[in-house]
């Protein structure tokens, strides 16, 4: 198969190259009988412009990647959506790239998005090392925003949630509810969003005098809250509330739970964080920590496209988030215990 070129474009309309090349891209500077006889010829021959390369010459592409932790994680599902419609309106497109949670994966990932000389990054690192190729990518003229993370000490625009203030919110609820014991499952804590859940639980549970277990896992997903459950049940002293640092986390230990016949909430109540459409349709509702997804992608890709509009001039903006508590039948305070 032939592949049509803007040199064939060019005879067929009798211009040359250059003509062909306004017509594209600086349209207003033709004259109309010659603007209207290329674009017959483009129709003609069927003529897709190789926009890759005019990229590649620019130096620049027109994509916006995203780097999540998780993409089977709704959450990070949410903040892309958040973005999109932005990123979009820019005439850019999105490209996700799932680390897994693994620095060297998402080392590959940075590498190949540094060559491809992506138009800007929105990441969520998988921890502090990360910092050093987030540097480089900034280094080449490529900003860098970090969603569901704060800037720290390193020079970018941020949004993020008061993760800390969330594992108060949910360690509140459960104390309040007259739980003596709580779990805490996560990990690993290597991640700063899952330490300051963690560290917010441990404050509210060291002032009400509660004991905290915490079960630190290598991962967040069904399994990680299903395993955990089936060490927590092979205690005496088993805890008879979970607070789980993500939803799918909490998810995995209610269906653990609910297959060993621990009625939940009258046994073990159970809170999640992010508040992903799966938990209100749980089989039992599942209370969670609300973090704003959408939002969080939105104003993540107006930083990006701020950074870019301003230059040189730009001021970076760390934004965060406040949490909501959203309470339903997993922790339910008011149903009759079991007989």
């Amino acid at each position: 198969m032939t592949t049509t070129s803007m040199k064939d474009v060019a005879r067929a309309a009798g211009v040359s190259v250059g003509t062909v090349s306004n017509v594209l891209n600086r349209p207003e500077a033709v004259a109309e009988e010659t603007r209207s006889r290329v674009l017959a010829a483009i129709s003609d021959l069927g003529y897709v412009r190789n926009d890759s390369a005019r990229q590649l010459r620019a130096g620049r592409s027109r994509t916006v990647a995203v780097v999540v932790l998780d993409v089977a994680n709704p959450f990070f599902t949410d903040v892309v959506r958040g973005a999109e419609p932005l990123i979009e309106t820019a005439g850019a497109v999105v490209t996700v790239c799932d680390s897994g949670e693994d620095v060297r994966r998402e080392r590959r990932h940075l590498e190949i998005l540094e060559e491809q000389r992506v138009l800007g990054l929105l990441i969520t690192p998988v921890d502090d090392s990360s910092a050093s190729w987030i540097e480089r990518l900034s280094g080449h003229d490529i900003p860098v925003v970090l969603v569901d993370r704060g800037a720290g000490r390193h020079p970018h625009c941020s949004v993020a949630v008061d993760d800390v203030h969330g594992g108060r919110l949910a360690a509140r609820h459960l104390v309040d509810a007259g739980h003596e014991r709580i779990a805490f499952i996560g990990g690993p804590a290597s991640i700063p969003q899952i330490a300051d859940r963690l560290a917010g639980c441990q404050e509210v549970c060291e002032e009400a005098g509660v004991a905290l277990d915490v079960f630190d896992t290598p991962g967040l997903n069904f399994a990680a809250g299903r395993e955990a459950v089936e060490q927590m049940l092979g205690r005496a002293d088993r805890p008879t509330a979970v607070f789980c640092a993500n939803d799918l986390v909490a998810l995995g230990a209610l269906q653990s739970l609910t297959m060993h016949g621990v009625k939940v909430p009258q046994e073990c109540a159970i809170i999640g964080y992010d508040d992903i459409d799966f938990a209100a349709a749980a089989a039992v509702p599942l209370s969670s920590v609300r973090q704003p997804r959408s939002q969080l992608g939105r104003t993540a890709a107006q930083l990006l496209f701020d950074e870019i509009a301003e230059g040189a001039d730009h001021t970076h903006r760390n934004v965060v988030f406040q949490p909501e508590l959203i309470a339903r039948a997993s922790t339910a305070m008011d149903l009759e215990p079991p007989m």
